[in-house]
């Protein structure tokens, strides 16, 4: 795997992080609402990738970047650093419970790629697991402390396997959350979903507004909604 990813506009250098660029993390920094958001919070940011992706897209947005390990805290900055946003780009290097405690900060819009493969077995390497694994971030911890700092018309956006969808909206609800945009993902046509995308609010009034997203053809070409919704960041689009 190359040690960095280059798209349109900037490079993620990635050879100091666990968890790579992959298509998770692109769809959610493509498929973000960031209209009107001043401050935009990406809890678990790895190598700032979704960070990026929102500061291409917004003019006003500043980006805060919370990340737990250090190594790739280090390299979301550097790639941070070699963007044209580094003046709307920040990292923290700490946990989101204790950001969340400590941070005077309101956000307009909080994202995130959780940590997935909740109950399995973990990989080898400290840092691949805390990359991966929700034991320092699960979805319980995720919303309440997002929720903590989110302004009262904030949005939050998740993506998550398809099969935990279920369970993050029982516990968006606990956390007085309720889902106003869903987009429902299959890598092939043919194929279960294997993703959500899920965008939160407080208002329980909103309707909640539902698609689905095919990445490739059958034939394994890009379908013409996944080329529309990533031109601006691949290159091979």
């Amino acid at each position: 795997m190359n040690d960095y990813f280059r798209f349109k506009q900037f490079t993620v250098y990635q050879d100091q992080c666990a968890m790579k660029v992959g298509t998770d993390g692109v769809l959610l920094g493509a498929w973000v609402n960031v209209a009107g958001a001043h401050r935009i919070l990406d809890a678990g940011a790895g190598t700032g990738i979704i960070s990026l992706m929102c500061a291409q897209r917004s003019d006003i947005a500043h980006l805060d970047a919370v990340e737990i390990d250090s190594k790739a805290s280090e390299q979301a900055a550097e790639n941070f650093r070699q963007s044209p946003w580094k003046h709307r780009l920040t990292v923290i290097n700490d946990s989101l419970q204790n950001y969340a405690l400590v941070t005077g900060i309101k956000y307009d819009h909080i994202v995130s790629n959780p940590p997935f493969f909740r109950n399995s077995l973990k990989p080898p390497g400290k840092d691949r697991s805390l990359a991966r694994h929700d034991d320092t971030l699960n979805y319980e911890s995720l919303l309440h402390y997002s929720v903590s700092v989110l302004n009262p018309q904030g949005l939050i956006s998740l993506i998550m396997p398809a099969s935990d969808h279920e369970l993050v909206t029982r516990i968006a609800f606990y956390n007085g959350l309720y889902p106003v945009r869903i987009s429902r993902v299959r890598p092939c046509e043919g194929k279960d979903f294997s993703r959500y995308l899920a965008e939160f609010s407080r208002d329980q009034s909103e309707p909640c507004h539902s698609d689905d997203l095919i990445i490739k053809k059958a034939g394994n070409e890009y379908t013409g909604s996944f080329r529309e919704l990533t031109k601006d960041f691949y290159l091979k689009f």
